[in-house]
């Protein structure tokens, strides 16, 4: 294996940083607009400052970096992410790429190149919705595209609104609820995502780097119950139950049996029941249970795979209503739509790889990402995966150095050949 380049040191250097001041046992935590987040935003911004480019943030708290191009008139490319966490999460999650695009500064820097576009890494604000129930609040926010109501979203842990925690880190969610931009849509030429795989596909691939092909859309129900009535488990006969676990079984058995359709007709998607509970006060070994709480999470990247499941849950909830003689309550309804990639960004991944002598396959995303949001806007946008044991979202993510440093490699051909006039 080749040694890393001097941009993967840097990368390894701000990572193994990271991981030392956001440790929060078993894993680390950076939750956004709190403290963990805003060390990785000093950080990167004092990274940033040192390899020459010009620093900014926006009214919502996203970081700019900006490397000087020899003709800044024209659009720019901006390689972003996000460096906030789950709790108790993994290092690598959105930050492996904002030092991805340092690394290619870096990199730039070292051989002495000046790009005819501004180069930005932009590193965005509260990514990860666990903290707000909110579809990439901080990317929005940065297009002048976050839906004021928004701002009024609680933070899971805190109980205070995002706008509040705008203000406490030192922005204006006054000039964001106005729909002031960071960013203009216009000036970019292409958005850039490199990020860990949050799946399987490259690991059993062999492959350390893969070309992102689309962003899964999806529907969530986070509070949705099942609800039917509390009786004695020997003295209730059967024809008079109303059953709530068994409504819910009958639910997670028909959406099942729509996966297995879906799958058999070539079509992707995830059916994810995230957490299942009933209330400690009321259930017990002699009772039926009466209710029955639940979270039910759907992905595709294809539109009209979603609206098909969704049409199919609300028929499953009618048929087992009868049935079973329980209601169900959804509850609040959490949207986010599919985004393809641009198919010229991905030729010119392509074209860099094979002159890299690489083999990335195409691989679609499963996760939601920022991206999602610049390639919804009409930017194009293109992503890279790089290889990841143990999935996200937990203290054992497994990305290898070396990988990144491919994928540095990568984005810093693309890049420097982006302008090329026998590019694709």
């Amino acid at each position: 294996m080749s040694a890393l380049t001097d941009g993967g040191r840097l990368a390894e250097r701000i990572l193994n940083k990271l991981a030392e001041a956001t440790t929060d046992a078993p894993g680390i935590t950076r939750a956004a607009y709190g403290p963990g987040e805003r060390f990785a935003h000093d950080l990167v911004r004092n990274e940033g400052e040192k390899l020459g480019a010009a620093v900014r943030a926006d009214a919502a708290g996203n970081l700019y970096l900006t490397l000087k191009g020899s003709r800044p008139e024209l659009p720019a490319i901006v390689v972003g992410s996000h460096l906030d966490s789950v709790a108790h999460g993994g290092n690598f999650d959105g930050a492996a790429g904002i030092v991805a695009g340092l690394a290619v500064m870096a990199e730039l820097a070292a051989q002495g190149i000046r790009l005819p576009r501004d180069l930005i890494v932009l590193a965005t604000r509260a990514e990860e919705a666990v903290w707000f129930p909110l579809s990439y609040p901080g990317s929005q926010a940065a297009l002048g595209l976050l839906d004021p109501q928004a701002l009024e979203a609680k933070r899971s842990d805190s109980g205070r609104t995002l706008a509040e925690h705008m203000r406490e880190e030192g922005f204006d969610p006054d000039a964001v609820r106005r729909g002031m931009p960071g960013i203009d849509a216009r000036r970019i030429a292409a958005f850039v995502e490199v990020h860990i795989e949050q799946g399987p596909r490259l690991v059993a691939a062999g492959a350390p780097v893969g070309i992102v092909t689309g962003i899964a859309g999806g529907f969530r129900y986070i509070d949705a119950r099942c609800l039917g009535a509390y009786a004695h488990s020997g003295a209730e006969p059967r024809f008079a139950r109303h059953d709530a676990v068994l409504g819910f079984a009958d639910l997670i058995a028909g959406l099942e049996a729509e996966w297995d359709a879906l799958e058999r007709e070539g079509h992707e998607a995830t059916i994810t029941f995230g957490r299942v509970q009933s209330d400690p006060t009321q259930h017990g070994g002699s009772r039926v249970l009466g209710e029955l709480g639940f979270t039910l999470d759907v992905r595709s990247a294809e539109a009209a795979v979603l609206e098909r499941i969704e049409t199919r849950l609300h028929g499953i909830l009618a048929e087992v209503g009868t049935k079973r003689g329980v209601t169900f309550e959804l509850g609040p309804r959490f949207t986010w739509k599919p985004a393809t990639m641009s198919p010229a960004l991905i030729a010119k991944l392509d074209r860099a790889a094979t002159e890299l002598r690489m083999r990335p396959p195409h691989v679609p995303s499963g996760a939601g990402h920022d991206a999602a949001t610049f390639a919804g806007a009409g930017i194009p946008t293109a992503m890279l995966f790089v290889r990841n044991e143990n999935g996200s979202h937990n203290p054992h993510e497994a990305m290898e150095i070396a990988d990144l440093d491919q994928a540095i490699r990568l984005l810093l051909r693309f890049i420097t050949r982006f302008d090329d006039p026998d590019q694709p």
